[in-house]
């Protein structure tokens, strides 16, 4: 029994002197939005999409010229002409549909993957940032509301995006 006893009580001494859990929080909307890497990654794409919308729009005007030509040579075309010109606009306006809808996609998925990149950056840099600054615990909020409340002085944000800017800045 006294062994017992003992035991209960270095049980409860070396439980008493575990350090508390150190926590902090980051606002994950802010510190994506404010990363370098993520503006520099959109004015990249932002001007991928222009071009493409350049494109687009040049395709669609000369496509609108054709019509009106084709038009006008129609009413001297013969019946099966006209069919063979219908059919010939038609494939062609499905090969400009598809090269669209392909050009659409491909920046849709380089999109997709840089931004899956950059947070995968942003995970692993909150991690080791964590482990070097001795957190237990870094949670992200978001407007879910995965953390509803902290205090201003758990706020990491403003802190670990400077790192994580200077950080991109250096490379």
């Amino acid at each position: 029994m006294k062994n017992l006893f003992v035991f209960v009580l270095v049980l409860m001494i070396l439980s008493s002197c575990e350090k508390p859990a150190k926590i902090g929080f980051v606002d994950n909307s802010k510190l994506v939005n404010e990363y370098q890497e993520k503006k520099d990654v959109e004015s990249k794409l932002q001007t991928k999409i222009s071009a493409f919308e350049k494109r687009r729009d040049s395709l669609g005007k000369a496509w609108q010229l054709e019509i009106k030509e084709a038009e006008m040579r129609a009413s001297k075309m013969s019946q099966s002409e006209l069919q063979k010109l219908q059919q010939e606009f038609q494939q062609k306006e499905q090969l400009i549909s598809q090269r669209i809808q392909f050009e659409q996609q491909q920046i849709s998925s380089e999109s997709q993957s840089q931004n899956d990149s950059l947070v995968k950056k942003i995970k692993s840099f909150i991690k080791k940032y964590g482990e070097d600054n001795g957190y237990t615990y870094i949670l992200g909020s978001n407007e879910a509301g995965s953390v509803m409340y902290g205090q201003e002085a758990l706020d990491l944000t403003d802190e670990i995006l400077k790192e994580l800017n200077d950080s991109y800045s250096k490379k």
